[in-house]
């Protein structure tokens, strides 16, 4: 298997693999981790706010919402770091508008993710190096050296009964030259490892659970990858859906219980692996404070973003800040959580972790990097 890693990947034993998951429609982050001792909180959301009671304790000043509560245990084993009052510059409150910046890591050609692969000491450019789990290649793989799109292992196979043409496509390219050739002899060697994935029936290890739907079926497709060590390096994951404006419990719950449980499930059935990955979880933006006449939340600015980490490497078991407040003087534009934490401040630390080298300027140009202490 080893053998076959090398010669997929092109970078050897590859072990580090980075997961990112983005939130569509952006995530009320006062609602998934709620400032429960900021009394302005609970008066801007005088019928929605998350009470005391119902919400899972952290550090006695936030509390998880229950239907993520899956997550506590990451969050107490010091795996999962939360980052409060985080989003970008963008300021339109528009979801296409602030997905494509974030997405793209400013106002620059190509995706931050991609860029990344590309650029950094030892590119990454196998067939299953980068791999957006869903219909369609999401904006920040844009520019990667190469990335695969699949929903299922089924989907990367050139159809039933190509045995022969796979054949005839190896003599082919066996003596062709750099680059055609790497990337011919690349992509069938991908090929011939997804087929013994495959052909292999696949148990989630360590007790893990995975939910009954769609995000669930995607993190186990990702888990199986990254054990078998396929040089997978970079993972894209959407979850959509989280346009709160009407009776916001009604659509967030459920959502929220397949992204906790989904998270959950991936993290327990990755067992020594989770050495090796991160997790992140972003969103476009948060939430207006208070809540409107519909029993939801408007386009706000600040959201929160989650990291998970292996045990040793990210801070976790807190919710890094600054805390300004909710009170009217500390919002900002309509009245919205300002964003304390640029992304790319979030991202800059776990790109670095993940190979990127000290200088991100590249990948995040013309944008002063000041990185958060994420990691201990």
């Amino acid at each position: 298997m080893n053998q076959a890693q090398g010669f997929l990947s092109g970078n050897g034993d590859i072990k580090q693999c980075l997961v990112v998951v983005f939130l569509r429609g952006g995530a009320d982050g006062l609602n998934m981790v709620a400032p429960l001792e900021d009394d302005a909180y609970h008066r801007a959301r005088p019928r929605i706010a998350l009470s005391k009671q119902e919400a899972v304790s952290l550090d006695g000043f936030f509390g998880l919402h229950p239907m993520m509560s899956d997550l506590h245990p990451a969050y107490k084993e010091g795996e999962l770091l939360i980052v409060h009052g985080a989003g970008s510059e963008d300021s339109t409150r528009s979801h296409f508008e602030a997905q494509d910046l974030m997405e793209h890591g400013g106002l620059v050609a190509g995706g931050w993710l991609g860029r990344f692969l590309r650029f950094r000491p030892d590119p990454a450019d196998s067939a299953l190096s980068a791999v957006a789990v869903g219909k369609s290649l999401p904006e920040c793989l844009r520019g990667a050296p190469a990335a695969s799109v699949l929903e299922s292992l089924d989907d990367f196979a050139l159809g039933d009964g190509t045995k022969s043409l796979e054949r005839e496509l190896r003599k082919l390219y066996a003596a062709e030259a750099e680059p055609l050739g790497g990337a011919a002899r690349d992509t069938l060697a991908a090929l011939q490892r997804i087929e013994e994935l495959r052909g292999t029936p696949y148990s989630p290890e360590q007790g893990a659970n995975y939910p009954d739907s769609d995000f669930g079926a995607r993190f186990v497709q990702v888990a199986r990858l990254i054990k078998a060590r396929v040089g997978l390096e970079a993972v894209s994951i959407d979850l959509g859906g989280w346009d709160s404006h009407f009776v916001q419990g009604t659509l967030m719950d459920p959502l929220m219980l397949d992204l906790s449980g989904s998270l959950a499930a991936f993290w327990k059935d990755l067992g020594p692996e989770r050495e090796n990955t991160t997790v992140i979880v972003m969103t476009e933006f948060g939430r207006r404070v208070g809540e409107n006449s519909a029993f939801g939340t408007d386009h706000g600015r600040g959201s929160v973003m989650f990291v998970m980490g292996g045990s040793g490497g990210v801070s976790g078991g807190q919710v890094m800040g600054p805390w300004i407040g909710l009170t009217d003087e500390n919002l900002v534009g309509p009245g919205d959580l300002p964003v304390t934490n640029n992304y790319r401040n979030v991202l800059a630390p776990i790109l670095q972790r993940h190979g990127a080298g000290d200088d991100l300027s590249k990948i995040f140009p013309d944008f002063k990097l000041d990185p958060l202490p994420i990691y201990s």
